[in-house]
């Protein structure tokens, strides 16, 4: 497990997506240190990294982690070398680790460097460090979940370009997910016709995942069904279903509370959930992988 990290991380670091994220992580939050604290006059580092969803550093994430994890299991399968990883007398589980822990060490760096931003405000004026230094942790965990869902794509396909189409797909709709969520209808029906919908989403990744067109349509149906009982015995539950699930899951929303000076322990619990739960997906895929 640590010869794979190590491996991955000297492939970062000597190649253009390490040295890519990181410039331009430093290069982006440097510009909003400098309109928001600097010029603008806020004391809190916080503003600059979690502010207005919309105007806030953590957009750069939707730019820069795609081309970080574009590669990450992609060119594996593209040049046919996930094979020896298979053959390696490790579980997958550590190698997907290994690989994952590389992408989140590229990304720590810049986070690093970040957290002198602080002391240099404090020079300055008043500075409320467990603020700022809580949002940075934020901040950090927020590329981390976002780091395990490009890796997750990246398993998916073998070529890195649709990886990284893809993967910047995903985070432009989770980021704009606020304000996609008020234009859902929020009646009953409208609710369960996109919950069908979405039974029709699973039904296609597990088509992908497994190439097993059986087993992925009779989860589709299973679904759809037991979506459809719950509808028929208790409509009531779907009105507003989904607007508050979409609000529920945006990863970049949660980061807001943190720019107050407040301390969201449910917004780390949900990243650090994210995280797991897309690594672990990764493993899923890859043992597919394996067997086909």
């Amino acid at each position: 497990m640590k010869a794979i990290y190590k491996r991955e991380l000297r492939s970062h670091l000597t190649g253009m997506t390490g040295a890519i994220t990181a410039a331009f992580l430093l290069l982006m939050t440097g510009i909003y240190v400098a309109v928001y604290n600097l010029r603008g006059g806020y004391p809190t580092f916080a503003v600059a990294l979690a502010g207005n969803f919309i105007l806030s550093a953590n957009f750069v994430y939707v730019l820069v982690i795609p081309v970080l994890t574009m590669r990450s299991v992609a060119e594996e399968r593209h040049a046919k070398t996930d094979q020896l990883l298979y053959a390696l007398p490790l579980p997958l589980w550590k190698i997907v680790v290994a690989k994952y822990l590389a992408a989140v060490t590229v990304l720590a760096v810049p986070c690093a460097v970040m957290a002198f931003y602080p002391l240099l405000l404090g020079k300055f004026g008043t500075v409320n460090y467990a603020s700022d230094y809580g949002a940075l942790l934020a901040f950090f965990l927020l590329g981390a979940a976002l780091c395990a869902v490009g890796i997750f794509v990246s398993s998916l396909t073998e070529s890195q370009v649709i990886a990284a189409v893809v993967t910047l797909g995903i985070f432009l709709l989770l980021y704009f997910m606020p304000l996609f969520a008020p234009m859902i209808p929020d009646s009953a029906a409208a609710s369960f016709v996109i919950c069908l919908l979405l039974a029709v989403l699973l039904a296609v990744i597990m088509r992908i995942m497994t190439k097993n067109t059986a087993a992925a349509v009779s989860v589709g149906v299973l679904v759809a069904a037991a979506e459809a009982l719950v509808y028929a015995a208790k409509p009531d539950l779907y009105g507003n279903a989904v607007p508050k699930a979409l609000s529920g899951i945006a990863l970049f929303d949660r980061l807001t509370p943190f720019s107050s000076g407040l301390f969201d322990l449910t917004a780390v619990v949900f990243y650090l959930t994210c995280a797991v739960l897309f690594v672990w997906l990764t493993v899923q895929s890859m043992e597919k992988r394996r067997w086909m």
